[in-house]
């Protein structure tokens, strides 16, 4: 059964009669519920409902002068919810995290159609038990999230991105080395190979425009000038691909484990998104902790199981 209600309402009462009838709810489009609520420009704060685009929260924060620091690919088609629910991010994730550093306020509707509430509309906010955090990456296995309030940021008055294409991984392992011990303060620290291009390193940074400038000039100290861009990591997750995350003291290992495919590595976090390499290991069950979360959320497992 897939739910396509028109407002909460309709949501509520919808999930709670599929749960009462034991009906499996197995996916849901909430684009009927994409408003922007609250919008506090002086607090640095923003709600909106779960079915808005990530794409239209940002044009609607940029008007402010702010935005939600997550590039995660495809934002037109990536809703605030399914970004929370898969605690999505992009090529910023070595600056800014992930979905679960900026929310501090979720609403949900779980699957006996209650609406609960967690965390607030304020940065600093310690009332109650921190529910948001579980159903970040929870994948709608727990409840359907209707509602998010995100800290966010003041838009940089400037940005770069440079990149290094570099002979061999070997070369690329070195020069990473180098980047991560110096004093840069980047957003952007990913390490590429696409198919038939050699691997590259892609640096971003963004500030007051005498910050970018002292950046550049220090990357240029290591050789690395060349201008770049994010279009890659749109291009690459157009293709089927598996993730894998290890240490990032072993990153430059697994890459060479991959041999000759193509991957897109967030290189200062050891997160891995790879086209082939070794089969995926089978699938496991889940934690002990996980299944008394669905078990108690969702008794019936009406949505998704994990």
């Amino acid at each position: 059964m897939r739910l396509c209600p028109a407002n909460l309402d309709e949501l509520r009462h919808a999930l709670a009669t599929a749960n009462g009838r034991r009906v499996p709810v197995t996916g849901w489009d909430l684009h009927a519920l994409g408003a922007l609520l609250e919008h506090h420009p002086e607090d640095m704060t923003a709600t909106a409902q779960a079915g808005m685009s990530l794409a239209d929260f940002q044009h609607t924060l940029a008007q402010a002068g702010q935005w939600l620091p997550l590039d995660p690919p495809f934002p037109k088609a990536m809703t605030l919810g399914a970004l929370i629910a898969g605690n999505h991010s992009g090529p910023r994730r070595w600056g800014f995290g992930t979905a679960r550093d900026w929310l501090i306020g979720i609403s949900v509707v779980l699957p006996d159609g209650r609406l609960v509430k967690s965390g607030g509309k304020v940065v600093k906010n310690v009332a109650g038990f921190d529910l948001c955090k579980v159903f970040v990456g929870s994948h709608g296995t727990l409840g359907i999230i209707v509602e998010a309030t995100f800290k966010v940021l003041p838009l940089p008055k400037a940005q770069r991105i440079l990149q290094h294409i570099c002979a061999t991984l070997e070369e690329a392992g070195a020069l990473l080395e180098r980047v991560v011990g110096s004093r840069l303060h980047l957003d952007i620290l990913d390490l590429h190979r696409l198919p038939g291009s050699p691997p590259t390193l892609v640096m971003g940074f963004g500030g007051p425009q005498e910050d970018v400038d002292e950046q550049c000039q220090a990357l240029s100290h290591l050789g690395i000038c060349q201008p770049g861009d994010m279009e890659y990591d749109g291009l690459f997750h157009k293709w089927p691909h598996r993730k894998c995350a290890v240490m990032p003291s072993a990153l430059m290992d697994t890459l060479a484990r991959l041999e000759g495919c193509a991957f897109v590595a967030r290189a200062g976090n050891g997160v891995i998104y790879h086209t082939q390499g070794p089969p995926a290991p089978p699938a496991t069950a889940p934690s002990a902790l996980q299944q008394r979360l669905k078990d108690a959320f969702d008794p019936h497992h009406t949505l998704p199981s994990l």
